[in-house]
């Protein structure tokens, strides 16, 4: 007979005695099981006592949170949190250096804990911090304990940040701008100020004021990759709370002091892989960066602005100077907008008579006339050639420059998603992009030339426009796939995908298609898909064995505590367990929660999960849905839930554990690894048919033979 949902079998260790074990009624209030428990070992004060985890982060237990002990776990009987509170409390004023050593390196340890640090903080316990930082005094580890103590305090969102004393953030600033400091006490400063940033426009003011951009990058420059990623943190959290003037101020200055060809030179190519959190700090600064552009994409042309227009005839004078500007002075207003408007034909507009309304779309609005100026003078001789050589062509077979710069203006804003907010998760920058300066201006320049080669190799008409473009969509994003590291090497590669090479590898992609449609060929893909599949259902339950490093993502910051999950070599166990910063696979040993797969109910993705319904914060919440998944587990249907790191990771797990519940894979990874393997066994096996067509019905079996002497009597074999 199965033991009552309300009873849970668990032992209770205590230093110095004999375990119990106990079956722990739920329903029975926790200060009368403290107190039969201390009665078993003759313990008097029952109330001084309290009950915590023996394992992982040694949580204790409280009425909130008994529910999630479960069968098998093991608790240790220890001093209450009021209790502990108060020795740590004392400890911390005690003028024994060793013993206020050992006090905040306890706090620092026990302050994870929401119920100690509750009781901690009501004992006034935070200005006591605030007075060893302000006082100055100590330095070396027992800073570096007060300030992890205080980070793991504040975690709890118990007490607002708006309401540290001036003198405790100046303490915290001059920490990050001393020169001699140890390295532990200088990034935990910069975490905690990375934290006040967003917390009120008055804490980003300061913090800007106190903290200089050189400042930051002197600690970029270091070799410790840790003080490294604090001090790219804290730029990161100034970017996004700035207004869009001051973002771009800063960026601005940061161009001035070549923060991208550094990056690009040891951040990028540092001897050391780059981190997890470390590239998505290099995507959200290039997302930034570009989004610098979304302004003047969105403004459209003012046909009434002097400066716009004069804009637009140094374009037109820069293409036809030599031919047009010496004889235009004899002629009549009427002679003259008339030769204009044909120069502005000639360089592709499509209402020559008012170029400017071409430019009135938005997107790409004024940016494409930033981005054909910027051709036009940073490479006059090209500028010169394409407008000039298509010029001299038919009027059907000319490339119009000007419509398709705006365009590949509209193509490339899409391409590096311009004008979209940063996502919360993703890692993917551009390498190149750390290598130039002016990287989409450059880009547009290598991408419009490509569009006249592929105009020439397509021999377009104007019908043909929106071929040519797509074409030149697919040669971009196609080249952007390779990571090319520098601009350079992205110019060779996408000239070297020019039209015929596009063409192969649709033909490729089409024949594919069509030799997989035929019907015998369906019948063994069907008849391969049982075994395929159970190939992917093994690699699934491989990579969860393998383990995964998951990181909580908390509502105020992005980096938090890393934890780990894996699954046993039999399958039978999910483990998991908080992890340190810098460990990549922790032994299964170390993993001290654990989940019976046999429990497991049900897999929740994206919205179903509980996690992501109590963030619900709107714009950035879109990318963690993406990465959101929950199991399901016990009787008491309690939940472990997952932000996959990237969504490779969260195919995987989300296969992987519906393979563990008896279900179907479901995700988008699954039907392509299932293409691919069913694309090779199907090349495999057709191998000796190539070049003969496949008959969409099998040949007719012919009539059985009238008489079947031809066989070999085997009766009659020599003696």
């Amino acid at each position: 007979m199965p033991p009552p949902k309300d009873v849970v079998k668990i032992a209770i260790q205590m230093v110095g005695a004999i375990p119990q074990l106990i079956e722990l009624q739920q329903t029975k209030p926790l200060a009368s099981v403290l107190k039969d428990v201390c009665d078993a070992w003759s313990l008097p004060n029952a109330e001084h006592y309290a009950l915590q985890y023996a394992d992982g982060r040694q949580t204790y237990i409280t009425e909130s949170n008994r529910g999630e002990i479960k069968n098998g776990s093991i608790l240790r009987l220890t001093t209450s949190p009021d209790q502990e509170a108060e020795r740590l409390y004392n400890g911390i004023r005690s003028n024994n250096v060793d013993v206020k050593t050992d006090s905040l390196k306890k706090l620092a340890s026990l302050s994870q804990d929401v119920t100690f640090a509750q009781e901690f903080i009501n004992r006034n316990g935070l200005k006591l911090i605030f007075c060893i930082v302000e006082e100055g005094n100590n330095s070396g580890e027992i800073l570096a304990h007060t300030l992890k103590a205080f980070m793991e305090l504040m975690e709890h969102d118990f007490v607002s940040w708006e309401t540290l004393s001036a003198a405790f953030i100046k303490k915290i600033v001059s920490y990050v701008n001393m020169n001699a400091m140890d390295a532990s006490v200088q990034q935990l400063s910069l975490s905690i100020l990375e934290n006040m940033v967003p917390s009120s426009r008055l804490l980003f003011d300061l913090v800007k004021k106190e903290v200089t951009v050189d400042r930051l990058l002197t600690h970029l420059q270091v070799t410790n990759t840790q003080l490294q990623l604090k001090a790219m943190a804290l730029l990161i959290a100034l970017l996004l709370a700035a207004t869009d003037s001051e973002r771009r101020d800063m960026m601005e200055y940061l161009r001035e002091k070549n923060i991208r060809q550094f990056i690009h030179k040891n951040i990028i190519h540092s001897p050391e892989p780059l981190g997890d959190e470390m590239a998505h700090y290099l995507y959200v600064l290039q997302s930034v960066s570009l989004n610098l552009y979304d302004r003047r994409m969105r403004t459209s042309m003012d046909p009434y602005s002097q400066e716009q227009r004069e804009l637009l005839q140094s374009l037109r004078q820069a293409a036809f100077e030599s031919e047009s500007e010496a004889p235009t002075s004899n002629f009549s207003t009427e002679r003259r907008r008339s030769l204009c408007a044909k120069e502005f034909r000639k360089l592709g507009f499509t209402n020559n008579s008012n170029p400017a309304e071409d430019l009135r779309r938005a997107p790409p609005g004024l940016l494409a006339l930033d981005n054909m100026l910027y051709f036009s003078r940073h490479t006059p001789n090209a500028y010169s050639r394409f407008v000039l050589e298509n010029s001299s062509r038919e009027d059907k077979h000319e490339c119009p420059f000007a419509r398709s710069s705006i365009q590949l203006t509209l193509i490339l804003c899409e391409i590096l998603h311009i004008g979209e907010p940063c996502s919360e998760t993703a890692q993917a920058f551009y390498p190149m992009f750390f290598g130039q300066d002016h990287f989409f201006e450059e880009l547009f320049c290598i991408c419009i030339q490509l569009v006249n080669k592929t105009w020439k190799e397509m021999r377009a008409t104007q019908e043909d426009f929106d071929k040519v473009l797509q074409v030149v969509r697919e040669q971009i994003t196609r080249t952007l796939s390779l990571k090319p590291t520098s601009l350079e090497l992205f110019k060779t590669r996408v000239n070297a995908l020019n039209y015929s090479e596009i063409l192969k590898l649709r033909q490729t992609e089409r024949l594919h298609q069509e030799e997989t449609l035929a019907v015998p060929v369906l019948e063994l893909r069907e008849r391969l898909k049982p075994e395929l599949l159970e190939l992917i259902r093994q690699q699934r339950l491989l990579r969860l064995c393998e383990g995964t490093l998951f990181r909580k993502i908390s509502s105020r910051r992005r980096q938090d505590k890393l934890w780990y999950c894996r699954l046993s070599p039999n399958h039978k166990v999910l483990h998991y367990g908080d992890v340190e910063e810098g460990v990549k696979s922790p032994p299964i040993e170390s993993l001290t929660e654990k989940i019976p797969v046999a429990d497991m109910k049900a897999l929740l993705i994206g919205k179903e999960c509980p996690h992501t319904k109590e963030k619900s914060s709107g714009k950035q919440n879109k990318d963690v849905l993406e990465l959101a998944f929950s199991i399901v587990y016990d009787v008491e249907e309690y939940c472990l839930n997952f932000i996959a790191p990237t969504r490779y990771e969260f195919c995987l797990w989300t296969d992987g554990l519906n393979v563990l519940l008896g279900k179907e894979m479901t995700s988008e990874r699954m039907q392509t690894d299932l293409e691919v393997l069913l694309s090779m066994e199907l090349k495999l096996r057709l191998l000796d048919m190539e070049n003969i067509s496949i008959p969409d019905a099998p040949p007719p079996v012919p009539k059985p033979p009238s008489n079947l002497n031809f066989c070999y009597d085997f009766s009659h074999a020599e003696q």
